[in-house]
């Protein structure tokens, strides 16, 4: 049988705006093996996680574990745990870093704050290269395993520094793929070739819509818009566009995009569905997942 990520290719499914959608990320250091919910199946307490998964909710937090590439047996303990934290709308992102010997210290964080894009102090700023997270959990899907865990070695053997495999970041289906800070872009079906590009223009303040998923911190339809400009101009700096977007009838959005240096753009996006059906995620059914579609940019 064929897996969710060789359907997805062979009916050239597009990765524009599927990103998962997080204005702040909260990523835990916890080493062994994950469970499909890692938050509550993994070495981490399990009422932690579920604290954690809790505080999150409505705030615009998304938490996922983290550990280094590599064999992950059950015997090894994490006895202190680095923490990353980003906010990645862009224009306003930062990234910092801490770490705490227990994962229960971050439950007195702000979650609204952090959501908002308020880290009140926490930890020290990010100094260095970009940060690669490659989903990798095949207790979620086997393609995050099969695809994902190769990537991350590759790019941690030829030096990358700040590689991290990661327990969920959506679209099983788009496998292998990576969520990039500081700038929060993700994407899909990379190769060790495609993803030390993408990890070079991110250390120079640049993104790849080749490959790109959308940014996780616009929603859904502002991903859509911003990936129709950047197409239509051939921008790619990172921190170039923003946006703001606002429903216009039953599946129907207007975004307004304006760059930097002044011009602007109205974009519409339509929400469809995609066909023929495929699955989500392997051994679910076959389903119609939803896409976005562009059908309008308008300069302003």
């Amino acid at each position: 049988m064929s897996t969710c990520a060789t359907v997805s290719r062979e009916l050239s499914e597009p990765l524009a705006a599927t990103a998962a959608t997080a204005t702040t990320w909260l990523l835990v250091e916890q080493n062994g093996p994950w469970g499909a919910k890692a938050l509550g199946e993994s070495h981490l307490d399990a009422a932690v996680g579920r604290a954690l998964d809790a505080a999150a909710a409505g705030t615009g937090v998304r938490v996922a574990l983290i550990r280094r590439p590599g064999r992950h047996a059950d015997c090894l303990p994490t006895a202190r745990h680095e923490v990353i934290v980003a906010h990645t709308v862009p224009g306003r992102g930062w990234v910092r870093r801490a770490t705490v010997a227990d994962p229960a210290e971050l439950l007195g964080l702000d979650f609204g704050e952090l959501g908002a894009g308020d880290h009140g102090g926490f930890g020290t700023a990010h100094v260095g290269g970009p940060v690669a997270l490659v989903c990798t959990n095949g207790r979620r899907d086997r393609c995050c395993a099969l695809l994902g865990r190769p990537l991350a070695a590759e790019l941690a053997a030829a030096g990358h520094s700040e590689v991290w495999e990661v327990t969920h970041l959506g679209g099983h289906r788009f496998s292998p793929t990576m969520l990039v800070l500081p700038y929060g872009y993700a994407y899909g079906r990379l190769t060790p070739e495609s993803a030390k590009e993408v990890l070079a223009a991110t250390a120079s303040g640049h993104m790849v819509p080749e490959w790109s998923r959308g940014c996780s911190g616009w929603d859904r339809p502002g991903q859509a818009a911003d990936h129709a400009v950047r197409l239509a101009t051939g921008e790619t700096r990172a921190d170039a566009l923003t946006l703001a977007q606002s429903p216009a009838g039953e599946g129907r959005w207007l975004v307004d995009v304006v760059h930097e240096d002044g011009r602007a753009w109205e974009v519409e996006v339509v929400e469809g569905a995609s066909e023929p059906p495929r699955p989500e995620s392997c051994g679910k059914a076959a389903g119609t997942p939803s896409r976005m579609d562009v059908t309008v940019v308008r300069a302003r």
